[in-house]
């Protein structure tokens, strides 16, 4: 667990803001300290400029006993030698002061305590000027200056100190509980890989950037499903409904081998083999269609087309049919709109046709089945209604799913896969499909976009 923490991304994330961070508070309390120092040795010189001009204007009527006065005043308040004063006559001899006759140059100057023969491990700051005839020289310990600014650096270090740990703290804390979540998705995933296709990511209450790629895992694992159990339906439907036809195939077959042998006549028989055999090889070429329309291939050979013009046509063809039954097929296009969709003409037209087929065939005689049209500029609404028995709504899902009928069906020719080609079409064209009751009927709402969608 340790080196798996140590390998995670949001650990080593954590630990490299952190990094960035120490790097930052550092350089800041570096430039914070030079700045610190800066404005005390700036106070120090300013107190020694001022102290000078205090005791230089006590020399003001040539009174050397005044100016002796004034460095000894100064000189008697020093505490543990922060301060020097010397006052030399023009010889060079002392005439007040704590500095002995070491030699201060005239102006600023910085000497170490050695230097100027001072107890000591500090330096001094001192200003050296002409007072009439004399010298005086005027000194600071930096004692004071390098106290403040050690504990203005100490201040810094324990604040980066608890700062950093703070940080890194909190970054492991926040590492640890990403590197949990994204080990639950991990875990699922793996689950996944097993055969555990049910398996999710449970979900979260922290509407983050985790939370939203877990929702898009989870939406990807039920689609993937969807796709398995799809494809294992199919194989059990392709089992189940091929295996009556392929027996009646066979039984036709061996019947004719029978019959061949005691030189009975053989077109009958051969004649129901070839139509049982063209069934089976329609219900495969069905199945390879809805294959590889959800492939997407088709979708390279999408033209702009007109639904009004291309239901009139498809309408034409079969309201003649609808006649033959006994049956009515009305359209009721939406006139002096244009509603051009992108899509394939042959597939939308194979689509409407399957619906049209599927309402006259499973119809009794004297329904009446009604198209539609209406739309605006963002989609078109196609509605395909009959009044004959309609289909239950439990159902509804399923007479989706390749190769299922309905029991009612079975009685009637067909494989089964009309609306799953239906649905395939719909897709591909990004449309939605909806089947609701029509009191008494089916009524097939389809809803295509202006412009097509990956779906």
């Amino acid at each position: 667990m340790r080196g798996e923490l140590l390998k995670s991304t949001p650990l080593r994330l954590a630990l490299s803001l952190s990094a960035i961070f120490i790097v930052s508070l550092t350089l800041a309390s570096v430039v914070a300290y030079g700045m610190v120092r800066r404005e005390l040795a700036a106070r120090v010189d300013r107190a020694l400029t001022d102290t000078f001009a205090v005791i230089s204007q006590s020399y003001g009527d040539n009174d050397i006993a005044d100016l002796v006065a004034a460095v000894e005043s100064h000189a008697g308040t020093v505490i543990d030698g922060n301060q020097i004063f010397r006052l030399t006559d023009g010889s060079g001899a002392v005439l007040a002061g704590n500095l002995g006759p070491v030699s201060i140059a005239s102006g600023w100057g910085t000497y170490p305590a050695a230097r100027l023969q001072l107890g000591n491990a500090s330096h001094y700051r001192t200003l050296g000027g002409a007072v009439g005839d004399n010298f005086l020289v005027i000194g600071q310990s930096s004692a004071e200056s390098d106290a403040i600014g050690g504990l203005t650096l100490a201040a810094f270090a324990w604040a980066a100190a608890l700062l950093t740990l703070l940080i890194v703290t909190a970054g492991i804390i926040v590492a640890v509980r990403a590197q949990k979540r994204l080990d639950s998705i991990a875990g699922t995933m793996r689950r996944i890989g097993q055969g555990e296709l049910a398996a999710r990511i449970p979900p979260s209450p922290r509407n983050d950037d985790i939370a939203a790629l877990a929702g898009q895992v989870n939406a990807a694992l039920d689609r993937l499903s969807a796709l398995v159990e799809g494809m294992r339906q199919v194989s059990v439907d392709i089992a189940h409904d091929l295996k009556t036809p392929l027996n009646r195939l066979a039984i036709t077959i061996e019947t004719a081998i029978e019959a061949e042998q005691n030189n009975l006549p053989l077109n009958g028989l051969l004649a129901q083999a070839q139509s049982e055999g063209e069934q089976i090889n329609a219900t495969f070429d069905a199945l390879l269609r809805i294959a590889q329309i959800e492939a997407g291939s088709r979708r390279e050979r999408f033209a702009a087309q007109d639904l009004p013009a291309l239901l009139e046509s498809v309408v034409e063809i079969y309201t003649e049919v609808a006649v033959e039954r006994r049956q009515a097929l009305t359209l009721q296009p939406a006139r002096g709109l244009a509603l051009p969709i992108a899509g394939d003409r042959e597939l939308l037209t194979q689509l409407f046709v399957n619906l049209i087929e599927n309402a006259l065939r499973h119809g009794p005689a004297g329904i009446t089945v009604s198209i539609a049209v209406e739309g605006n500029s963002d989609r078109v609404v196609v509605t395909v209604t009959d009044t004959g028995p309609g289909i239950p709504e439990v159902e509804r899902d399923n007479v989706f799913r390749r190769l299922y009928r309905l029991d009612k069906a079975r009685t009637t020719a067909g494989s089964g896969l009309g609306l799953s080609l239906v649905k395939a079409i719909a897709d591909l064209h990004g449309a939605t499909i909806e089947l609701a009751d029509n009191r008494p009927g089916l009524s097939v709402v389809l809803v295509f976009p202006t412009s097509v969608t990956e779906r």
